[in-house]
């Protein structure tokens, strides 16, 4: 898993354009990951709709990026999302971006105002 973070994304030059789909994790960090990823996943889904013959092939899979995929997913964001949650996998993914790490716990207020439990140990 490659990972960037804010700073190290200073060093890095995406190309103009590029686009992530960015989520936020339970503890509060934010990661993103290539749109493009998702538009190729869901083409090569589709691409067998796009055949000339029975032998599914790259110019296919082409086909369905360019004639179906990024039109869906330029007339409505949302789609990309929806494609993403119901089709794929976190390991799905060759890159995952970290945007913003979790936020930093602030241990004297979790001390002070924290829910407090006892624990005997046998």
């Amino acid at each position: 898993m490659n990972t960037i973070t804010k700073e190290m994304n200073k060093e890095w030059h995406f190309p103009k354009g590029f686009k992530m789909l960015v989520t936020t994790m339970p503890d509060g960090s934010k990661w993103g990951v290539a749109v493009a990823e998702i538009a190729r996943n869901r083409a090569e889904h589709y691409a067998h709709e796009f055949c000339i013959n029975d032998q599914r092939s790259e110019a296919d899979v082409e086909r369905s990026l360019s004639e179906d995929t990024l039109p869906l997913f330029e007339a409505d964001p949302d789609e990309i999302t929806d494609w993403a949650e119901n089709n794929m996998n976190w390991e799905d993914f060759k890159e995952h971006y970290l945007i913003e790490g979790a936020p930093a716990t602030d241990f004297q207020e979790g001390w002070v105002n924290g829910e407090k439990t006892f624990q005997t140990f046998e």
